[in-house]
């Protein structure tokens, strides 16, 4: 699983005026209350589909009542998304009408209680009811996000019918529309002293956790995919509305958490301050959002080492000093691939299928593009899959390269344990990365009948470590793209991962010198598929 680390955003688009689009707000907050607006009965019957929140169990801790339970339900979050008329993303050109009715279905697989309207600006254009059902739904929103609206019609009109929402968020957009963060407008740049008067003294905590949500969103829409459109979204409901169970925060909970680091882990806390690429890595890391996945991913990759390694096994691992459990996703369900080459596939073909190539060639596959911003976009991404000496025993071990922080070009290496689950064609994983546990559960998807593509798809966990995922990874033996004459059953099998192909980041395959490669002595490769005799044309 990997990511190239820095995708470069999109240019800064211009409006016809000449005055460059609002792409992403950048600063302060006022200290205007938010208004008490939510949860009012109206419903847009453009609105996707009706909500049916998970109950959640609350367990009630007093002396006397301590056994005593009582179940309460969340209201749903409400959402509504406008969009310009005829848009583009920087998503591969898709529409971003249709990027935000994926985005709108992704966020499901979070919570059936996120409900999200997309509409196109030309309602004032439409009838007089369609504009009044989207006044009603603005009524109730907890967000608006306005994304590259430029039409001037439209920039009144929402401006005139948004006061009351809490969280306006625009991008690409005119630059006259507004703001705002729980209730509070967020202004484009620092006003010096006049942000001092405006927010006063007890405003200043509050003021830093908002700037720190406009960084983490700001950056996250700049990196353009799917994934980051989405935690955006997550991140504000988080901030603003109600936990996100995912979003959990990930920064020291007080003299509890570093009460433990210091008893359970003083020498290894020492060893990584006095090493240059471990302190750089908590530095690095230190300047992320604590739920930002990409960017503190990216911090572990560029400076990882052994008194890295040692630090999180210690503080994370063995004494989850963070207190965290993140879980597996259980969304979206993907079905593995149920035949290959006209036979039900068993536990033993699928395991060969993971082995691919290797044997004919020093790999088993190679990435040709992955949908996980934080993971699965790294260049030069070789799958090493083999049987290992002991009974039973599979392993997996992907090789890819970095482009550290400081911008020299590395090779990284993990070892994944890998086990079979229950049905053919799914996998049980776990490896140790840098000091922390990761436990994924794959799935192949689909691989062609010649071996020259494959998708697996996969949901993981680094529970301690608080970060829950999920990805998909397209492969090749060469790295190239699946022929057009394969694209009708490649867009079948993303189907099945809920994953649009406008979502997936071409890999980096292009400098790929001298990867260190090569399997355990005695390992063994096919058992019901006999590489030698394999009937595809070899590479």
């Amino acid at each position: 699983m990997s990511l190239v680390l820095e995708p470069p955003p999109p240019p800064l688009s211009k409006s016809k005026t000449g005055a460059p689009l609002r792409r992403c707000f950048t600063s302060i907050r006022t200290a205007l209350p938010p208004p008490n607006h939510r949860f009012r009965a109206s419903r847009f019957p453009l609105h996707p589909t009706s909500s049916s929140r998970p109950t959640v169990t609350v367990v009630l801790k007093t002396e006397k009542e301590k056994n005593a339970v009582t179940e309460q339900k969340d209201p749903p979050v409400r959402i509504v998304a406008v969009v310009g008329q005829g848009s583009v993303s920087p998503l591969k050109c898709t529409p971003w009408e249709e990027v935000m009715m994926h985005t709108a279905k992704r966020l499901k697989w979070v919570d059936e209680g996120y409900d999200m309207v997309v509409v196109t600006d030309n309602f004032h254009q439409s009838n007089y009811q369609t504009a009044m059902d989207l006044q009603k739904e603005l009524a109730c929103a907890d967000i608006l996000l306005v994304v590259a609206v430029t039409n001037q019609d439209s920039v009144k009109w929402i401006g005139t019918n948004s006061r009351n929402i809490p969280n306006v968020i625009c991008f690409e957009s005119d630059p006259g529309l507004v703001n705002k963060l729980g209730g509070s407008y967020v202004h484009s740049e620092m006003k010096g002293s006049i942000f001092d008067k405006v927010v006063g003294i007890s405003q200043l905590k509050k003021t830093d956790e908002t700037k720190e949500v406009v960084q983490t969103v700001s950056e996250a829409w700049d990196r353009c995919n799917s994934d980051d459109i989405r935690f955006c979204l997550l991140v504000i409901i988080n901030a603003y509305i109600q936990p996100v169970p995912t979003l959990k925060n990930l920064r020291s909970k007080g003299f509890s958490t570093l009460n433990c680091m210091v008893k359970n882990c003083g020498p290894q806390i020492l060893d990584c301050l006095m090493d240059p690429n471990c302190r750089k890595a908590l530095q690095c890391l230190n300047k992320c959002s604590p739920v930002d996945q990409v960017c503190n991913y990216r911090c572990i990759a560029s400076f990882e080492s052994p008194k890295l390694e040692a630090f999180s096994l210690c503080v994370l691992q063995k004494n989850n000093c963070l207190d965290l459990d993140a879980k597996i996703p259980e969304k979206p369900y993907v079905q593995p691939m149920l035949k290959f080459r006209g036979k039900d596939l068993c536990h033993e073909t699928a395991e060969d299928l993971f082995v691919g190539w290797m044997g004919s060639l020093d790999w088993s596959w190679r990435v040709v593009a992955g949908q996980n911003p934080a993971y699965d976009q790294f260049p030069c991404q070789y799958q090493l899959f083999y049987r290992g000496k002991a009974k039973g025993s599979f392993w997996y071990e992907p090789v890819f390269q970095v482009k550290t922080l400081e911008g020299e070009l590395v090779w990284r290496r993990r070892k994944y344990r890998v086990k079979r689950a229950n049905v053919p064609g799914t996998f049980y994983f776990s490896v140790l990365d840098n000091g922390v546990v990761s436990k994924e559960y794959w799935t192949i998807v689909d691989v062609s009948e010649d071996f020259s593509w494959g998708l697996f798809h996969y949901h993981g966990a680094a529970r301690v470590a608080g970060q829950s995922y999920t990805g998909a990874v397209l492969v090749s033996p060469d790295g190239t793209y699946p022929k057009q004459t394969q694209s009708n059953r490649l867009s079948s099998a993303l189907e099945k991962c809920g994953i649009k192909e406008w979502e997936l980041y071409t890999v980096d395959n292009c400098a790929c010198q001298d990867p260190p490669l090569g399997i355990p002595e005695g390992s063994s490769l096919h058992s019901m598929l006999d590489a030698k005799d394999q009937s595809w044309s070899s590479v």
